[in-house]
This record gives C-alpha cells, structure tokens and sequence, in this order.
C-alpha cells in the first residue's frame, strides 16, 4: 500500500557527498564526448545511495538507482560535452539535476547534483553503479522448471513466470498476487524482489508458483490506474484458468498468495462462484476498507519521521477529503482537489501533476472504497493471515484483531504475527519505508519456513 507521500525523491533533507573514485597518475586524454557508464554515491542518513548514469554515443542518457528500483531511466537535458556535462531526472519532485565537468586528470566528472534548491557536490567515476547487498535473491542455475508463459484476460495478456519443480506432476499450485501500485511479476521495490524470492522457495518446497506482471508493466497490457477490482480479479481467475489447462498442474489443488493490496485481492477471487480456490495465504493483508488503512499509515509514518503534530493533521485532514469526495464517485471533483492541494505545497515538494493526479484515479477510489469483511467472512478454505508487529502501512494494531474476527467461522484459519517486522516482513528498526532499501534482508526466513511448513502440512505436493 503507498503513502501519499512520495518515496521516489532522489535526496532527503539532509543529504552529504561522500566523494567516490580515485585518481590516476597519468592524465587521461579529453574525450570529445563523454560516454559510457559512470557512478557515484551520495550519503543519506545512515546509508549511501548510489546512481548511476550511462552516457549512450546517440547523445540520450540513462539513470540507475538500484536501491529505488530505478533502471535505465530515461534523462533529459542530456549534455556529455567535456566542458558541460548535464541532465536531469524527470517526473520527481524538487527537479533534481546534474552539472559539471570532465577532469582528465582524475578521469572523472564532478559537479553539483541539486534538488529543491540544494545543492550536493558529486563526483562520478567510471564503472557501472552495484546495487545493494541482497543475499537471498535467488541466483540460476535452478533445481526447477522457469517457463515464461502468458494468456489472455478479457482484452489484454497477462505475462508472467511460472516456475515448477522437476517431474511430470501434476504439482500444486501457489498464484501470486503483488501489492498496491504497478508491480512486475519479482515485485521489485528499493532493490528487493520478494516474489522472486517467494517462488523459489516455495518451488524447492515442491509447489509450482505463478507470478505475473501488473497490468501496464513489462509484458502485461492494460493500464492499472485505470483498472477496477473486478478486473483485477478478473485477471487473478484468468491464470487460475490457464492453469487449469496444463497437464502438468493440480487443478484441484491451486491456491493464492497476496501480499499487502493483494491480501484484498485473493479474498476476493476465492469469493467467486466456482472460482476452486483450494488455500488462500494472505501477507500484510489489510482487514479493514482501503480509507482507514490510508489514514492510520499516514498518521503512524508522519510520526516515525518526526513530523510535529500539525503537519500530521494537516495531511489526514488531506487525506479525510479526498476519501470523502472519492465516495461521492466525482472523480473529476477528486481530481481537481488532489491538483488543487499539489500546487499549494512548496516547489520542492510538489509530485509532477500526473503522478498527483493518480491518487484520483478509478484505480485508487476501488482502493479507497473496498471493505474486505464480506470476502474475508465468507472464506472457508485453508487461510493464513501473517503480520509484522513493526509494520506502518498495513498496522497490525488495525487490521489482526478484524482478521481475526472475520475469519472466526473459517474451519482452518491462521492469524500469526511477527514481532520485529515490517511491511516487507524484514527484521527493522523503526519500521518505516525508509529502511526498506537499507536492510539486506529480503523476507525474514522465519517467515519463509512458516509459509512453507503451513502450506506443507495442508496441502503436501507429491
């Protein structure tokens, strides 16, 4: 689930150079232009995030910042003259931009890097940018089956990965369903692929899993901003259905892992008639409707960052109106108002319209408007409800003791919480999304062996 805020800007308030590269002793010639891949570090608040910029000989230019998920973006304002070297990051508040120069002498290019009217001095060496230390991202060679596979729900296709262990089977089946905002089928985030991670595990347990790209991501047609949940349940029965067809699938035995958003989501597949859901696990899922949700994460984020009193009520009131008038289904009027309250903000802080315009979309009020209780009440297959006890955007002070509640009449539910975790279900400290990026940890390995031994004892692959 997203804040209102954004967790795209490239600097905090309290950013530091950390100076990267190092000299050579003999002076590199003057390129006539500059190219090919260069990196740097800037210090932020107990880490370092580190860019990167790959100059192309067609004069375009691209920007890596692996921790935010960034790949080869696009940049504008692309200069790689010697003697004027430019660019600049579109669509992210604060217009954060490059200038400097190329010192032969060091065979670097440094200058100041500046966003909502600070300035950051940076240097930027040669080399390509490495991400973030992530030591359980699965790495091939497998001990599995990777198939890349698509099929059609309604008028788009959906693409996506379907792992499966090695055999004829028929295997079970575990369906991923990712969170809120545009996902890929890994749901990538600062650096993290959790699916991925979840997929082989779950595989090497002996499942075959199904993950998929959102719709207008990667292979996937479609535009979510523009989706309604109905659909995106459609899309969920649409790769039940496509598994259904395959020899080498249990179509008896197929069940949903949604995490976060996609806790709303699984609950609300597996209510469809004949949909032959066998097993719904649900991470970080929401019990509560989507605007109490949005409410209580602004409130408890804005806190863990320090934000004083006013500015908290400043923003839920924000928050407060925009549910209202989402109610009303007056998108237009949403829209207006979502616009309205950007543009009264500082410069710096402002989002780019069409970002800002998003949280009015027909995307954002299905999110805005869903009450999970009547799907989550009529579950009566095997379900897991996991939480982490430091989570602040699906807060299990908010949302256990409803799925507990909810859940009272299913026959084999599982409500367990995880002290110490966050949303990604990671070991944290404060739990706020900005300590997403700097943990190693993609998903805490307590959680993995819980979801595979649940899964195991209820629904044992052959």
């Amino acid at each position: 689930m997203r804040t209102l805020r954004s967790l795209l800007l490239i600097l905090s308030a309290v950013v530091a150079l950390v100076a990267a590269g190092c000299g050579k002793d003999d002076a590199t010639p003057t390129p006539e232009q500059v190219s090919g891949d260069w990196h740097g570090s800037i210090e932020l608040p107990g880490r370092q995030l580190a860019i990167g910029v790959n100059f192309a000989d067609d004069g375009e230019a691209t920007v890596d910042i692996p921790e935010q998920g960034v790949a080869a973006a696009p940049l504008t304002g692309v200069s790689a003259d010697p003697d004027k070297v430019t660019f600049s990051i579109p669509d992210v508040p604060g217009d954060p931009k490059f200038e400097g120069t190329y010192n032969r002498d060091s065979d670097t290019i440094e200058g100041e890097f500046s966003q909502g009217g600070q300035q950051f001095p940076l240097r930027l060496t040669r080399g390509q940018v490495e991400g973030p230390a992530r030591p359980q991202e699965p790495q091939a060679p497998f001990p599995y089956d990777t198939e890349e596979v698509s099929y059609p729900s309604g008028e788009i296709t959906v693409a996506g990965t379907l792992t499966r262990p090695e055999g004829t089977g028929p295997f079970p089946t575990v369906v991923l369903i990712t969170g809120s905002g545009p996902q890929d089928r890994d749901e990538t985030l600062l650096g993290h692929k959790p699916f991925l991670l979840l997929a082989d595990t779950l595989t090497r347990a002996g499942y075959a899993v199904l993950r998929t790209d959102d719709r207008g991501v990667g292979g996937t047609g479609g535009n979510l901003e523009h989706a309604t949940y109905q659909e995106l349940t459609d899309d969920i029965i649409a790769g039940m259905n496509y598994l259904r067809g395959r020899d080498d699938i249990d179509a008896r035995r197929i069940g949903l892992l949604g995490h976060s958003e996609g806790g709303y989501l699984a609950p609300l597949a597996a209510a469809r008639p004949d949909s032959g859901v066998a097993f719904t696990i649900l991470l970080a899922g929401p019990a509560v409707p989507g605007s109490e949700v949005l409410l209580e994460q602004n409130r408890l984020i804005m806190a863990a960052q320090g934000a004083t009193p006013e500015e908290i009520s400043e923003q839920i009131g924000f928050v407060s109106g925009l549910v209202a008038i989402v109610r009303t289904g007056d998108l237009e009027a949403a829209r207006r108002y979502v616009l309205e309250h950007n543009n009264s903000l500082p410069e710096d802080e402002r989002s780019p319209e069409e970002a800002a315009a998003q949280m009015a979309s027909p995307y954002m009020a299905a999110l805005l408007n869903y009450d999970p209780a009547p799907a989550l009440s009529a579950l009566r297959v095997p379900t897991l409800a996991v939480y982490g006890g430091k989570d602040l955007q699906v807060p299990p002070a908010q949302s256990e003791g409803p799925m507990r509640n909810l859940l009272a009449d299913n026959p084999d539910a599982t409500v367990h919480t995880f002290d110490g975790l966050n949303h990604l279900l990671q070991p944290a400290d404060k739990g706020t999304p900005d300590e997403y990026a700097a943990i190693e940890t993609t998903m805490d390995p307590a959680v993995l062996d819980y979801l595979s031994n649940w899964l195991t004892e209820r629904m044992p692959p052959r």
